[in-house]
């Protein structure tokens, strides 16, 4: 049976295909039944109603008119069967070059072949700012890792692998993928996903992996922040820097200091709910004197780091005795100036590197799962009552795939305060 759309039945029956947010573009497409027992489009409804999601091709959707909603073939899709073996993806001409070089292609739709993998049908995914850095080639991704660019991502289980038992194909997800994300399939593995929160919408779901997993990680793993200790965070108002402020204050740090380039970015700040104690204007204002003035001189325990370069001889002056400072990115430059490493020997510094994409899978899922069980049950749309407390996902814009290029300018101007997330168009 192959019957076509139109505006009255779309709405009632595009949700039920993808269960999109609210406001869905109406769709227009075909329904083909693989069995061919349907003969007319009102008895549609009753054969699907009760399937949680089904395989997607371009603007075609298939299903099944026989099989069990709880038959194998429903929930691991092993068969691919009316499964093209391409997809979309916004790929880089020449491999690398200039945000000019983004653009809308062809690409080989990944397949969940290894024990644990899982294939995520994208709804939205997050930008990050070495997605910039990888697009110039000045990146290094981890061997055997797509060059697809994209690492946090939401949507829908479309695929399992072999012995995975913690996702269902249908269930809404968001997570983390070693690189792919800007496509309409990526890869990823069981453990490094998470069930998306009912509350939080997809837009919202996709800004979360990459920026708390890093924040967390800086402040609590590597960082080594305690109760009662103060901390440092610069670019307050990014992505990593909203997450790291709103969890060092939630942790129960004594002083949480944090940099930003404007009264707006700063204001910002000081209206969510954890707040930090203490923001500093680094265009108009010394934070290495304020801090000295807000911790009577003893200095932050924890600096969290994306500058480098140009903040260096600040940072290390700003740094209590047994102070630990992580860098997780070298926006103005890789080399510091000529310095002494007295202050490093005298105070019992520790001067600590971290990424995040580069860990294995062990670490990364064990990551996951921490901040499962300890920071997701708290998190809370940005939009919610200010009462409610909580961790919040601030989304700053969401684009359609498309605007690809204009996205990334954005984030070249360092203009933004929360997430950049794009939407994938069918």
């Amino acid at each position: 049976m192959t019957a076509q759309l139109t505006r009255g039945f779309t709405r009632r029956h595009y949700w039920r295909f993808q269960r999109l947010s609210e406001g869905a573009r109406a769709w227009s497409g075909k329904l083909i039944d693989h069995d061919k027992r349907i003969t007319d489009v009102s008895a549609i409804n009753t054969s699907i109603a009760s399937r949680a999601s089904l395989p997607i091709q371009n603007a075609t959707r298939h299903f099944s008119s026989s099989a069990s909603a709880s038959s194998p073939s429903s929930t691991q899709n092993k068969s691919r069967v009316g499964m093209a073996d391409t997809m979309k993806a916004i790929l880089v001409k020449d491999g690398k070059g200039p945000i000019e070089n983004l653009y809308i292609g062809e690409a080989e739709r990944p397949k969940p072949t290894i024990k644990g993998q899982v294939v995520v049908k994208v709804k939205m995914f997050g930008l990050n700012r070495m997605d910039l850095i990888q697009r110039e080639g000045r990146y290094p991704v981890p061997p055997g890792t797509t060059p697809i660019l994209g690492v946090e991502f939401s949507g829908y289980i479309a695929e399992i692998g072999p012995e995975v038992d913690s996702v269902k194909v249908g269930d809404e997800v968001f997570g983390l993928a070693y690189g792919g994300a800007y496509a309409q399939y990526v890869m990823t593995y069981e453990h490094m996903v998470a069930k998306k929160p009912a509350h939080l919408s997809f837009a919202e779901a996709a800004g979360i992996p990459e920026v708390c997993l890093t924040a967390y990680q800086a402040l609590f793993l590597v960082g080594k922040l305690q109760k009662g200790e103060s901390v440092m965070i610069h670019a307050g108002a990014s992505g990593v820097g909203i997450a790291a402020n709103q969890m060092a204050r939630r942790f129960g740090a004594k002083h949480v200091i944090t940099t930003a380039g404007s009264v707006e970015k700063l204001d910002f700040l000081k209206s969510m709910p954890y707040a930090p104690t203490h923001t500093v204007n680094y265009k108009t204002e010394d934070f290495s004197e304020h801090v000295k003035k807000i911790t009577d001189g003893k200095g932050v325990d924890v600096i969290v780091d994306f500058i480098g370069k140009d903040y260096w001889d600040k940072n290390i002056d700003s740094l209590a005795r047994d102070g630990r400072m992580v860098h997780l990115a070298f926006m103005s430059g890789d080399k510091a100036p000529s310095f002494s490493i007295a202050p490093i020997l005298y105070k019992r510094l520790s001067i600590l590197g971290s990424t995040l994409r580069s860990r294995a899978l062990e670490y990364q899922s064990d990551l996951m799962v921490q901040f499962k069980d300890n920071s997701l049950p708290d998190m809370k749309s940005g939009d919610a009552p200010a009462a409610e407390g909580g961790l919040r996902v601030y989304v700053h814009n969401v684009y359609p795939w498309t605007e690809i290029q204009k996205a990334h300018r954005e984030m070249a101007e360092n203009k933004t305060s929360g997430k950049i997330v794009l939407e994938i168009l069918e």
